[in-house]
């Protein structure tokens, strides 16, 4: 306890820039930014991750009051974008959602997400809550801690630039998580498509059909059994999923 206190004594700075670092990350990062994890937790959480890479840097930082508070800038900068890629990808299936949902017909069917207290899709948050349990089973959490840990090998204090690759580099996430979930959703939208063309066929071939009465819960009830016959499509694309989530996120500390 005495070299702890004593640690944070000698490299105050070195400790606040660290958290601020480690803060940025709770931003953004799915697991770690989640409304449900109370505040006592993530402080809690933030402080002891914090105080264990301090204890592993022990570099020693020295900053009068205004070079400090940039450099906390862009320490805060670096953990944000961090935890922005792991949301950015998670995303993905808020896309995925909403347009499933806009083709079985559950287009006005909306939840209310805890996390972010916004308004999502119903598969989109069905989506959501599974990736997120299996980023959780493949200790996926482990994995950003251990980015950000490492990030100081490739990003140390203060030697953060913003340019042009990482702006692309942002900008290539955006694209690749919107890709992600219109590809995830192709199946299930070119399914649909053909049932609204037999459907269509039917409504001319038996007048008496009303297919408005018809067509709605037979179109729910496709979508929901190519959803249960593609769960097992899904998990093994969320292995790409996560581990796109790390690559990019060591793509960015290393750029």
């Amino acid at each position: 306890m005495d070299d702890i206190v004593n640690l944070l004594l000698n490299h105050f700075q070195l400790f606040l820039l660290v958290m601020v670092r480690t803060s940025g990350i709770f931003v953004f990062s799915p697991f770690f930014s989640s409304q449900n994890v109370p505040n006592t937790a993530k402080i809690g959480l933030t402080l002891a991750i914090s105080l264990f890479i301090t204890l592993m840097l022990k570099n020693t930082v020295n900053y009068d009051l205004l070079p400090l508070t940039i450099v906390i800038f862009k320490e805060l900068l670096v953990g944000i974008i961090i935890g922005f890629i792991s949301y950015a990808f998670f995303s993905a299936f808020y896309v995925l959602g909403q347009i499933i949902d806009m083709h079985i017909g559950l287009g006005m069917a909306n939840v209310i997400d805890p996390q972010n207290r916004i308004q999502i899709p119903l598969m989109g948050n069905f989506y959501y809550i599974l990736a997120f349990l299996l980023f959780l089973c493949i200790n996926g959490h482990h994995k950003i801690i251990l980015a950000l840990k490492e990030s100081y090998d490739f990003i140390p204090i203060n030697s953060f630039k913003y340019n042009e690759s990482i702006m692309n580099l942002v900008i290539d996430i955006l694209i690749k998580s919107f890709e992600i979930g219109t590809k995830l959703s192709l199946p299930i939208v070119v399914v649909i498509l053909l049932s609204d063309i037999i459907l269509g066929i039917l409504s001319k071939t038996i007048p008496q059909l009303n297919m408005f009465v018809v067509g709605l819960p037979f179109k729910i009830l496709l979508g929901l059994m190519i959803l249960l016959v593609g769960m097992p499509i899904f998990f093994n694309t969320m292995d790409g999923i996560l581990e796109l989530i790390i690559n990019y996120v060591y793509r960015f500390i290393k750029t």
